[in-house]
Order: C-alpha cells, then sequence, then structure tokens
C-alpha cells in the first residue's frame, strides 16, 4: 500500500493510463538507472541522446495531436508523465518545460504553419525547448523586460539578456517573450521563437552554479541583433504575448504542484523506509513517538495536497480551473511540500545531510518549486486579489 493511500480523481481513472504509467516506469528504469543520472548531474545536464529516446519512446508531445507528430491525448497524459518522472526522480529531464509549458504554447496559440514546422520535431526529440522570460533585472514582473524585439526588413530584430532559463545549454528552439513595442507595456509583449542553429548573435552563458538541481542546465543566454523572420512571431500577431503567458499559466502552475506530491511522497517513503531501520538507544527510530507524530503530521499534509490536486485535475480537464484556484495550488503545495522534506531530512539525522541520501537532494532539488512557475509571494498576491 503506498504512504499516501488517496485514489486518483475520476479523470484519472482510465486503463490507458495505467498503460501509459507502466510504460514510462519501465523506460526509466531502463534509459535512465542511477549511474546515468549521476553522470548528468556531473555533467550539468541531460545529454541529447535521452530526449531523442524520450521521443522514440512516445514520451514528448503527449498530449499534442497526432497529425502533429504528438500522442494524441490531453494533459492527464502529461500528468502521468510528470508523476513518473518525479517518482523515479529523473533529475534534470525537463519534460514538464517541454511537454506542458512550451508545446502548448506552440499548439494553442501557433499558426497553422508554425505548429507543422516546429511540434513535429519537439514530439520527436529532435528539438529540444526552452521559454526565455525571466532577465537579469525583471523575473515575475514580465511588464518590466527590457528584451526588444523591433521590426527590421520582413523580420524582427532581437536584442536583451535572459537568465535562469531551464533547458538553457541543449536547447534550440527558444521562445523568447520581448517587447515588439516597448511604448505599450503589457500590450507590447510578444512571443518570438528562436531557432538557434539558424541565427546569428546568439550566445549562451555558462550554466548558473546553483543549490540544487544539479542535472538540469540553467542558464543566462544572450541575444545580440539576433534576426529572425516575422514568420517566428507566435501567432503572427503583435502585442499578443501577454495575453497568450497568461491563458496557459493556470495548467503550468498545476504541474508544478503535480510533481510537489510525488516528492513529498518519496521523501515520506525513503524516510519511513530509513527510521525503521536506524538504531537508536536500543530501539529503531520509528518506535519513538516524536518520530511516529512528526511522519503523521507529514502524511496527513501530503495527504490533504494530493486531494486538493486531484480535484483542481479535474477542473483543469473540465475547463474551469482558474488562476486563483492554481495559485492556491501552487502556493500550498509546494509549501507543503518544502515542509514535509525538511522535517525527513531532520528525521535522517547527520545522514540527511549527506548528499549520497536521497533525501538530501530532494531537500535541495525541492527548495526551488517556490520560486520558479511565480514564487509563493506572487501566488499570495493573486490570491488575495479574489478577496
Amino acid at each position: 500500500m503506498p504512504v499516501i493511500d488517496v485514489p486518483p480523481p475520476p479523470c484519472m481513472r482510465d486503463p490507458e493510463l495505467e498503460m501509459l504509467a507502466d510504460a514510462a516506469s519501465r523506460f526509466f528504469e531502463r534509459e535512465a538507472p542511477s549511474e546515468r543520472i549521476a553522470k548528468w548531474r556531473e555533467d550539468g545536464q541531460v545529454e541529447r541522446a535521452f530526449w531523442r529516446q524520450a521521443g522514440e519512446a512516445g514520451l514528448l508531445g503527449a498530449a499534442i495531436p497526432a497529425e502533429y507528430g504528438g500522442g494524441g491525448g490531453d494533459f492527464r497524459h502529461d500528468v502521468v508523465l510528470v508523476e513518473q518522472v518525479a517518482k523515479h526522480g529523473v533529475e534534470g529531464f525537463a519534460l514538464s518545460l517541454h511537454n506542458v509549458i512550451i508545446l502548448p504554447y506552440i499548439l494553442a496559440h501557433g499558426t497553422e504553419e508554425q505548429k507543422r514546422r516546429w511540434l513535429p520535431k519537439l514530439c520527436s526529440g529532435e528539438r529540444v525547448a526552452a521559454i526565455a522570460m525571466s532577465e537579469p533585472g525583471a523575473g515575475s514582473d514580465l511588464q518590466a523586460i527590457r528584451t526588444t524585439a523591433l521590426r527590421d526588413g520582413d523580420g524582427y530584430r532581437i536584442n536583451g539578456a535572459k537568465t535562469f532559463i531551464s533547458n538553457g545549454q541543449i536547447a534550440d528552439l527558444i521562445v523568447v517573450v520581448a517587447k515588439t513595442d516597448p511604448a505599450q507595456g503589457a500590450r507590447g509583449v510578444s512571443l518570438l521563437v528562436v531557432e538557434t542553429d539558424a541565427v546569428e548573435g546568439f550566445r549562451r552563458g555558462q550554466a548558473l552554479d546553483k543549490i540544487g538541481q544539479d542535472a538540469q542546465d540553467t542558464s543566462e543566454l544572450f541575444f545580440d541583433d539576433v534576426w529572425v523572420p516575422a514568420d517566428n512571431l507566435l501567432g503572427s500577431v503583435e502585442g499578443q504575448g501577454f495575453r497568450q503567458l497568461m491563458a496557459e499559466l493556470p495548467r503550468e502552475r498545476l504541474i508544478i504542484a503535480v510533481g510537489s506530491i510525488q516528492t513529498m511522497e518519496r521523501a515520506i517513503e525513503t524516510t519511513v523506509d530509513y527510521v525503521k531501520q536506524r538504531q537508536a538507544f536500543g530501539q529503531s527510530v520509528f518506535d519513538f513517538q516524536n518520530t511516529q507524530f512528526k511522519l503523521a503530521e507529514c502524511k496527513a499534509k501530503a495527504t490533504v495536497a494530493k486531494v486538493f490536486v486531484g480535484d483542481c485535475i479535474e477542473r483543469q480537464m473540465a475547463g474551469t480551473l482558474d488562476l486563483t484556484t492554481a495559485a492556491i495550488a501552487k502556493l500550498w503545495v509546494t509549501e507543503a511540500e518544502w515542509q514535509i522534506v525538511d522535517e525527513c531530512l531532520q528525521l535522517h539525522g547527520g545522514y540527511g545531510y549527506i548528499n549520497d541520501y536521497p533525501i538530501a537532494r530532494m531537500f535541495r532539488n525541492a527548495r526551488v518549486q517556490r520560486i520558479y512557475g511565480g514564487s509563493s509571494e506572487i501566488m499570495k498576491v493573486l490570491i488575495a486579489r479574489s478577496l
């Protein structure tokens, strides 16, 4: 019996989804053993070959229609895959970014020509995607971005710098948030696609040295007079970028919460195993009432989080997940994840501080969950607006 014994929401009770989970689990067990993941942490990135393998296995673009090279599924299929990535600890493999954030931008807002041009190679793993939003001087406040994409002939000239970009070292298709009309504020923001092998003036900075997420190649990117054709303006209409970004945020924030649930479960399972084996003062650490109470609190908190996230998945599938509810999910679940992982590390004692132990990596990797996708403080601002 799983530690968090919560049945899946009704929309997830589908034999097809069970088959997908089983296939993904076997793929990760076979192609992402601990030795390979350790190499990714050492290298600071997942090698491109793994992305191609994932594409061949049908894990990329699961919710993209088959006519564009995808699996023909929906959001539920991506939920299953994100859960399996987290469950197997496949660090650095930004499947949620690729599948749940970037591909849906192109599917929902791209022209027919753009969808047929970009989606098949993203679904096959031939191309790896990134989205460039944050800048050295602008994070959550996207209206403050300074990167520009100004009209130049039959295209746009992009100038600016981006930072904290996941997949920054290996991505060869980058959705860039830029101002096509700096005088218009949010109404002047557009999304442009940069194919890095087809432009000049694009540079990658070194992968950033982070607290955790060692296998994720988070980077700075520089655009120095990078020219792209007008056909690379997502949707082919200027000034739609802010609206496009806002339309996709509820799903993006929910998928972060989905991953957090799996980390909570892994942390509790790992800790229960440890404290039952660890001896202190002539008995197992689990036998101490304090240990049982702490783990009981963790289970209760994780159970509430999982039930709520299940309800949010139902709302997403029904098309009723709103910005406020998604913000609540992102805020509450990532904060709960951090608290649970911290408590579980404490129950490991000194060994919890040693990187050889899974709980130490979970601790370091979990910290950023409260920041990316909109920080906890920004989530509180959004929730407060609904009062």
